[in-house]
């Protein structure tokens, strides 16, 4: 899909939801309580793309390199996902979201994974807003396990055949990705899939990421010319008239 500057919404949006800690460090709180907070914000901001209409929306929950952090805090991560699951989606399924849980399921627990096919379950039927939550996930992963799924399958390791077994094959490409926190890396966030994305980095800590500022990194998007190899006179529509006898 070719996309001028016309102010488009973009259909598909993926985040980095950065700088919970930093957050909560700033208010002399546990770096959970900035997490908690992040929870917040993704409800907010879920409803704001439904409200937008964005169809699909792609958060980065927890890496495969969060397992690194402090035992406290993944510990505290993984007990915010299973309440967060509880309270949660019962709403979003009210609300027409429909989430899919992506990334490698080993090493969670029973109870974890349980709750998060329970979740797909029960939102399985919604089509207001796709909701991809990537836990325990990784672009370098998401490759590799897609790669060999082709070998298991025996076919060739091309760029479609990557494309169908890829851990999002059921969505389009991001269309825009926002990172916020104020780094300006993609952090082995779908690096398959972001090929062509837009960049958006935004100063704002995840937990104070609000309407106005999707708004503004949405405006930034509707700005910007995606030639996706083109020439800006590729496809520009051309302004020449043809006279006929």
């Amino acid at each position: 899909m070719t996309s001028k500057k016309n102010g488009a919404v973009p259909r598909h949006i993926a985040v980095i939801m950065d700088g919970n800690g930093r957050w909560a460090k700033r208010r002399l709180l546990p770096r959970l309580a900035g997490h908690k907070q992040g929870v917040e914000s993704l409800r907010r901001c879920a409803r704001a793309c439904v409200e937008r209409g964005v169809q699909v929306l792609t958060v980065f929950a927890f890496s495969s390199e969060n397992w690194n952090r402090p035992q406290e805090e993944v510990s505290g991560l993984m007990s915010l996902l299973a309440n967060a699951l509880a309270k949660e989606v019962a709403q979003l399924s009210r609300d027409g979201v429909r989430l899919y849980f992506v990334g490698d399921r080993q090493g969670l627990s029973d109870k974890v994974r349980e709750g998060l096919a329970e979740a797909e379950r029960i939102t399985a039927h919604n089509t207001r807003l796709v909701l991809n939550v990537c836990f325990n996930y990784g672009g370098r992963w998401d490759i590799a396990q897609a790669a060999q799924k082709l070998v298991v399958q025996g076919l060739e390791l091309t760029p479609e055949n990557l494309d169908r077994a890829m851990a999002l094959a059921h969505v389009p490409d991001p269309d825009l990705m926002i990172r916020t926190g104020g780094e300006t890396r993609i952090s082995n966030f779908l690096l398959w899939q972001a090929a062509y994305t837009e960049l958006f980095f935004s100063n704002a800590l995840w937990p104070d990421f609000d309407e106005a500022a999707l708004d503004e990194a949405i405006a930034v998007f509707g700005g910007r010319e995606r030639r996706f190899g083109q020439t800006s006179e590729q496809i520009q529509p051309s302004s020449a008239v043809t006279l006929t006898a």
